[in-house]
């Protein structure tokens, strides 16, 4: 693949969804390892703000010119935010995955499950042995 980029101080889960937490709050979205494989994205839809998920929950929905795939969320919390911005211009995550290419922010309910997540080094690893 391409250059991909793995910004250091976000964390990331093996679904490819990537983590940027501040606080109790987070924002999240889909890595540049994920928008490279699923190629133009062409549509996304996300759940409601106010939403309750689980750790593992799909929070949504993305679709490219090749397939369509439920994204994950990566801690359990409670969306505060989706970036409607996405609906109309769905291919900024193409382009610019890790910052207008954000897809929700939530307020952590289990901070535990950060844990559980890969650091840069780890998730491109990972990327690389699949």
């Amino acid at each position: 693949m391409a250059d991909l980029k793995y910004p250091e101080d976000l964390k990331y889960a093996e679904s490819d969804e990537w983590i940027r937490v501040d606080g109790d709050t987070a924002t999240i979205g889909i890595s540049d390892y994920a928008q490279e494989a699923l190629n133009d994205l062409v549509y996304v839809e996300f759940k409601e703000v106010g939403e309750t998920l689980a750790q593992g929950e799909a929070f949504g929905e993305v679709e490219s010119v090749k397939a369509a795939s439920e994204v994950y969320l990566p801690v359990a919390g409670e969306i505060t935010a989706v970036n409607s911005d996405l609906e109309g211009d769905p291919e900024t995550v193409n382009g610019d995955p890790y910052g207008a290419g954000w897809m929700i922010k939530i307020k952590i309910t289990d901070s535990s499950n950060l844990a559980n997540l890969m650091d840069a080094t780890a998730y491109k690893e990972y990327c690389d042995n699949r």
